[in-house]
């Protein structure tokens, strides 16, 4: 029996532990041209058409589950492993996980085509234009990433072991040059999916294979994302492999030179999709008055940051900050497709002045004390506005939180 003096907390009073966490708000400030790592913390957000109808089907997957995976050295029998030095032993386990990874994406790539492109093909689920928007040329890459496979398996040996890598990277990592294309148009591709997500058939589908063990319970997005996620591990795993490799061997120099080589890949793609991301926003603007276009909007080829923004009515903004000029928009949808109607007068960086406001601080042309809610101070507020009065605007804007205020002032100041 419980003992009589033993205090029960009654089971309605127990808090859950949803209730003590609080509401993640989806991030206003979004970079561009800083890294292609970025885009899947960019790309997670529905479009507004999406969040107006509830998904009948739609539950959140649940973790994915991973592969069976082995390590290398758990292949080796006692005698070679007690021949291997500890450090020798990292090295091929570093050696071994670019290979198994080349291997799982190539599984991937094809799965991508035989589960979903061509089902949704043959079905007439979708048009073979959509598709192609969607998919662009991702089996184009399988033999890409065969040829590396088919170069580590030649270079191992009956032990199991590879004894020089290096030269092998660098003779293949340039031709990684070929996935810029495929990364310039996922923004693109990403709209277009979430936008046939609308679709009844589409989202059931989508639905019916996110169910299906071969998903992983990962959806279409994260295999159509998955070069992208791969190509930002290889300076890591060559890293990785560099870092146990003994400064004796002949890889040390070679390795350094893949390092360099994969770097300025990536730079060059990123440089690439930066500008591609640009052009998309810059083609979805709307303007009311032909006085609001400016070349320095047209001629831009870095978005440096990007989201939404609160003005001192507490209407929704959204706000582009290109390298030469601030603009303002009101997002709107017209046939699904999201617009940006430019708002008021865009400012050009060179004239912009901004001030960063303290909470509570809002005094343009009166108090604007709980103008952004029902708290008694405005929190996470700046101004901007022209640096010459004449043209007399000003926009007090209001940000989620002190850390997406203090991304976009430091946006603002470094522009």
């Amino acid at each position: 029996q419980e003992p009589s003096n033993k205090r029960v907390r009654p089971l309605a009073r127990v808090t859950s532990l949803a209730n003590l966490i609080s509401p993640v708000r989806n991030g206003a400030v979004r970079r561009f041209g800083q890294t292609i790592q970025s885009f899947a913390l960019r790309s997670d957000s529905k479009s507004p058409s999406c969040a107006q109808k509830s998904c009948s089907r739609s539950a959140a997957p649940t973790p994915p589950k991973r592969r069976n995976s082995v390590l290398w050295s758990e292949m080796l029998d006692v005698n070679m492993k007690e021949s291997l030095s500890t450090k020798e032993i990292k090295r091929q386990e570093a050696i071994y996980e670019m290979s198994r990874g080349e291997q799982d994406l190539i599984e991937d790539l094809k799965l991508a085509r035989k589960a979903y492109h061509d089902p949704m093909l043959k079905l007439s689920i979708m048009s073979e234009e959509e598709l192609t928007h969607i998919f662009g040329d991702l089996d184009s890459y399988i033999p890409l990433h065969e040829d590396l496979l088919a170069s580590l398996g030649e270079a191992t040996k009956p032990d199991g072991t590879v004894e020089q890598i290096g030269p092998i990277l660098v003779k293949w990592l340039p031709r990684l040059h070929a996935y810029k294309g495929y990364c310039s148009n996922q923004l693109a591709a990403k709209a277009l999916l979430d936008q046939k997500k609308q679709d009844r058939r589409v989202q059931d589908f989508l639905q019916r294979c996110l169910e299906s063990p071969f998903s992983r319970k990962l959806d279409l997005w994260s295999f159509l994302d998955i070069p992208r996620s791969r190509l930002v591990k290889y300076p890591l795993l060559l890293k990785e492999i560099l870092r146990h490799t003994p400064k004796d061997h002949p890889d040390i120099q070679i390795l350094e030179e893949a390092i360099t080589i994969i770097q300025g890949v990536l730079s060059d793609i990123n440089l690439k999709k930066g500008e591609s991301e640009c052009q998309y926003y810059i083609d979805k603007l709307e303007y009311l008055d032909e006085k609001q276009k400016d070349p320095r909007i047209e001629g831009s080829k870095a978005l440096l940051c990007h989201g939404e923004l609160k003005n001192k009515n507490g209407h929704k903004l959204y706000v582009f900050l290109f390298q030469d000029i601030l603009v303002l928009t009101r997002p709107v949808t017209r046939n699904e497709r999201q617009s940006y109607q430019v708002y008021r007068q865009p400012i050009p960086v060179q004239e912009l002045l901004l001030e960063d406001l303290q909470d509570g601080d809002v005094k343009m042309g009166g108090s604007f004390r709980g103008a952004f809610g029902n708290s008694d101070k405005a929190k996470n507020i700046f101004r901007v506005r022209f640096q010459d009065p004449s043209p007399g605007q000003s926009h007090t804007l209001q940000a989620n939180d002190i850390f997406h205020k203090q991304q976009w002032v430091n946006c603002i100041r470094t522009a």
